[in-house]
């Protein structure tokens, strides 16, 4: 399975074609609309927000509510193309003759970030690199110089709409599978807030309504935070970097149940799981380090309080008591819970902007402003949740074959029974 994504943060929509994925997999429309929902959700978010209400088209690939096999496309409308039409437009003929736009020149006039109305700047090329962002080193690549609006209408996490989608319809082959997956804000700003790894047991022992009830109250906070205490506290850290015209960071976590054992492999390095998951998540726009169960505290600790003791019971089978790796051992999932993080850096767009330089004159500058978030780590957290469910979903179909579900579902049954058997 592969999927490509493509699109401008300001172009008329984002595409997604997904390739190779199993026939007869229920998708709902309105599953992978509420995802793109939450996506959009989170305290800390910007104008833009106020603007866009994502709702996917579904162009191919799926009838009835089932997939057919074929290429998946889906497709979102920006609803602020509109504004962008002559700047963003593909057309040499669309800017008049003789017109030319002038850099941007910051003014608080133009941060308009909570108005939901277009900044003032969108009329004007970006020729001042924001410290932090794809900027600079896009310009010198693709050699952009003259205007680095080119670099970062690509380069922005507007792209990750599509990789919410396409996330939506990964989960919805775990779900048809029995497998879990939900993700929760465990730092904002230095905030922090316990992770799910805590609750290895409980978590793994859950019943279906109890962890249908445990995503509910993660999605209920603004900041997709479990603990009601931390989320206030995020909250106000977010609260003030606002006033401060500053930005925050932090960490997400995602937390997939029920996955089956073996899946990735020891025998090449590109093929171990958690070399997936983490490219993956890497991958997402801002994320700067990935860890997996204890991650870089395992540092810090003797092996004896890092490695997972192995136990067995007739009615368990094979299981752990704790649950320092993650729920990968060796690049395959060990049965247990599979538990990762990823670090998001704050956003490189400040309201009050750090210093650079203009690229054309080469004179000292203030960074350029976008019209950007305070904090987009919740909105991390459900894009970090979508790429992990795709890693997962293509280790399935990789480990158990199959060109249908039903094909895929009796193989993975076999194999749970002869695990039974071991």
């Amino acid at each position: 399975m592969r999927y490509l994504t493509a699109g401008e943060s300001h172009g008329p929509c984002l595409t997604a074609i997904i390739e190779g994925f199993p026939a007869k997999v229920p998708v709902s429309r309105e599953n992978i609309n509420g995802d793109l929902a939450r996506r959009q959700w989170g305290y800390g978010r910007g104008g833009r927000m106020k603007i866009e209400k994502d709702q996917v088209e579904i162009l191919s690939g799926i009838r009835h509510g089932q997939t057919l096999g074929s290429p998946i496309t889906l497709q979102i409308a920006n609803k602020d193309w509109k504004n962008w039409q002559e700047i963003m437009s593909p057309d040499k003929e669309a800017i008049p003759d003789g017109k030319k736009f002038t850099p941007i020149v910051n003014s608080k006039n133009d941060l308009a970030e909570d108005s939901g109305e277009l900044p003032k700047e969108i009329n004007k090329i970006v020729t001042k690199a924001r410290p932090g962002h794809a900027d600079l080193s896009g310009a010198f690549k693709y050699r952009h110089h003259e205007d680095m609006r080119n670099v970062l209408e690509r380069a922005s996490a507007r792209e990750t709409a599509a990789r919410v989608a396409v996330g939506a319809v990964a989960k919805a082959l775990l779900e048809s599978m029995g497998i879990n997956i939900f993700s929760q804000v465990v730092n904002i700003g230095g905030v922090d807030a316990h992770s799910l790894l805590n609750y290895h047991g409980q978590l793994k022992d859950y019943p279906a309504d109890k962890k249908e009830e445990l995503a509910h109250k993660i999605n209920k906070s603004p900041v997709f935070c479990l603990d009601e205490q931390k989320t206030a506290a995020m909250m106000a850290a977010i609260d003030r970097a606002k006033q401060e015209g500053d930005s925050l960071g932090g960490i997400v976590e995602v937390v997939v149940l029920n996955v089956p054992p073996g899946l990735g492999s020891y025998v090449h390095w590109d093929r171990k799981l958690d070399a997936k998951i983490a490219y993956a998540l890497a991958g997402i726009q801002g994320v700067k380090g990935v860890e997996f169960g204890l991650g870089f505290k395992g540092a810090s600790l003797p092996g004896s309080q890092v490695h997972d003791q192995i136990y067995y019971s007739n009615s368990k089978g094979f299981f752990r008591e704790t649950n320092g790796a993650g729920g990968i051992e060796g690049g395959m999932s060990n049965g247990e819970p599979i538990v990762v993080r990823a670090v998001m850096k704050p956003i490189p767009t400040l309201y009050k902007p750090l210093a650079s330089v203009d690229i054309k004159s080469k004179e000292p500058s203030l960074a350029s402003v976008e019209r950007s978030d305070i904090c987009a780590v919740p909105a991390c957290s459900v894009v970090a949740e979508a790429v992990v469910a795709w890693e997962i979903a293509q280790a399935l179909v990789e480990k158990f074959g199959g060109d249908s579900l039903a094909e895929i579902i009796t193989n993975l049954t076999n194999y749970q029974n002869w695990l039974k058997e071991v």
